[in-house]
């Protein structure tokens, strides 16, 4: 038995403003995106190296203020890289955690918190 990659999905409520937030700042790339129709809402998956995440607009998908642990191995660049592009709505700063990661916590437009990780093995 084996099981494959987790990919959260996380409520959306504004197209421009996910664009903005994962596309612009995060720096993820746009994967696809979908409608059943024109005006229905907005499926869309987003990357960035091995992190998927899917973003929707459906209200029966999930619950905004979802949480959640990317581990990456260079969080000093990435926070470095966030800092520099003056997003006006959030200036990451990491933490040291008292179980010996260093953490970065962000908050999307919708309320889903994404905490970027030096994880460490215990």
């Amino acid at each position: 038995m084996s099981f494959g990659q987790t990919v959260p999905i996380l409520r959306i409520f504004d197209e421009a403003k996910a664009k903005e937030f994962y596309l612009d700042f995060l720096g993820f790339s746009l994967d696809f995106e979908h409608r059943f129709a024109a005006g229905m809402p907005l499926y869309m998956q987003v990357s960035k190296d091995g992190c998927v995440l899917h973003l929707s607009e459906h209200y029966g998908d999930c619950s905004p203020g979802a949480a959640m642990r990317i581990e990456t191995d260079e969080l000093e660049v990435f926070r470095d890289t966030l800092v520099a592009k003056r997003y006006k709505n959030a200036c990451p700063s990491i933490e040291q955690t008292p179980w010996g990661s260093q953490d970065m916590s962000i908050v999307d437009p919708f309320g889903n918190r994404l905490t970027f990780t030096n994880a460490i093995s215990v």
